[in-house]
């Protein structure tokens, strides 16, 4: 059966192509995310509109050949029945988008649809995009991204370099060391060939996708070249394109405020344990949050926590330096001002303390996590230990000393039961867990 166009996808005219997306609606609810069996799949289909708004970039050919656009057309991800309308997508405020995700079409697991930027981010954006070639309000986003000088430089470039990035907005690549962006060559997912540090896989259209990502949000390529598989505190990657991301479906930490106190211990004293791991690891970068929100961490199903978004995540080779870092002026064009003002400087890496996610996160998100939640003595140790980590005037021995004192106090908090499937049986016979 051919889709039909209504009248406001039919309305959209020459410079608004569209993108068409078969789904099927799910007969569960918002509250529950667990999977149908393919026999309670209803048959009937729903056309969405993946127009540019969405996308960002504004041809279909921009996004096919991407492994979110393969499963999309292969009807592997489904949303919920809730976002059933005619041709349309759900409300624009929301950040996200519950979804089930496939591999076979036959075993459905529950992710979460991101919006790697805001709706308002999106206009500005292309309006920008628009007026940088004195082009009317709407323009192919595509054709006028090709033309920049930035683009023509890494269609000639055989390898990505600090000059190819500098002055893109991302915390990620402020300090960018040639290890770090070999690592994101390698490791990109959405090419046919991945593995070389030289761009000769890539197509035109490859390093397009890839320099609109880095300038529009780095989280898919963080999730890309830090796999949660070895470790590192990030969610599955499933797939990204233009502005949309796809990735394991995870609870924010906002629910968890009022969790119970074994909870809480146990979210808080991991909390302190993912901030660690990215100050010390065995590849010697030293991770760093410009800023967090109750939203920029998740939790699994299984209880283990992790970084739900990764986008104000910069990065500080300490093996390699970045010396391209200190070089001269900023490189400014329309991928420095896709999202921000074209003046916005971020902090030189030179000048971010070890303290500074501590300081972040004792400061906003573990006080109302762990608030009234305890006994005397205990509650005012946790009140103490959390007013020194929160402290930014304080050097960073003191802040790292009171964060190792917190997490003192929290580990016999926790209880050992099946309710923390990510470290039961083990906590039973190591006191790691």
């Amino acid at each position: 059966m051919e889709p039909q166009l209504g009248p406001k996808a039919a309305g959209l005219g020459p410079g608004w192509p569209v993108l068409l997306l078969w789904v099927s609606a799910l007969s569960c609810s918002l509250s529950s995310l667990a999977s149908p069996s393919p026999s309670l799949v209803p048959r009937s289909r729903t056309s969405y509109n993946f127009g540019r708004t969405f996308l960002g970039l504004d041809k279909c050919n921009a996004c096919i050949g991407t492994s979110i656009c393969k499963k999309f057309f292969k009807e592997e991800i489904r949303f919920d029945s809730w976002l059933v309308s005619p041709l349309g997508l759900p409300p624009d405020y929301l950040p996200s988008y519950p979804a089930n995700y496939s591999d076979d079409s036959k075993t459905w697991r529950p992710v979460e649809v991101s919006r790697l930027v805001s709706k308002q981010q999106s206009d500005i954006s292309d309006r920008r995009i628009c007026a940088s070639a004195a082009a009317p309000k709407t323009c192919s986003i595509e054709r006028i991204l090709r033309k920049t000088r930035r683009f023509q430089k890494w269609l000639q470039a055989k390898r990505l370099t600090p000059d190819l990035v500098q002055g893109l907005p991302s915390p990620f690549l402020r300090c960018p060391s040639q290890r770090l962006l070999d690592r994101v060559v390698r490791r990109y997912a959405e090419v046919a060939d991945a593995g070389s540090i030289f761009m000769d896989h890539f197509t035109d259209r490859d390093k397009l996708r890839l320099l609109y990502t880095l300038a529009v949000n780095a989280h898919p390529i963080l999730l890309q070249i830090f796999p949660g598989a070895e470790g590192w505190p990030l969610p599955k990657y499933l797939g990204s394109c233009g502005r949309l991301a796809v990735s394991t479906s995870t609870s924010p930490l906002r629910d968890f405020y009022g969790a119970a106190p074994d909870q809480a211990a146990d979210l808080a004293y991991q909390l302190l344990s993912v901030l660690e791991s990215l100050r010390s690891n065995d590849l010697n970068y030293f991770f760093y949050f410009t800023h967090v929100d109750a939203g920029t961490f998740g939790i699994f199903n299984n209880g283990h926590l992790f970084i739900r978004d990764a986008s104000a995540l910069g990065v500080i080779d300490k093996q390699e330096g970045s010396p391209a870092a200190a070089g001269a002026g900023e490189s400014k064009d329309i991928f420095s001002c896709l999202l921000s003002g074209c003046q916005a400087e971020l902090p030189s890496c030179y000048t971010i303390p070890e303290k500074q996610s501590l300081v972040l996160v004792c400061r906003q998100l573990l006080p109302r996590l762990l608030q009234g939640k305890f006994p005397s003595p205990v509650q005012e140790e946790i009140d103490t230990a959390l007013a020194q980590c929160g402290e930014g005037a304080h050097p960073d021995p003191e802040v790292l000393g009171a964060a190792s004192r917190l997490k003192d106090i929290l580990r016999p908090l926790r209880t050992c039961d099946p309710r923390f499937a990510y470290r039961y049986p083990d906590c039973k016979y190591n006191d790691k867990f």
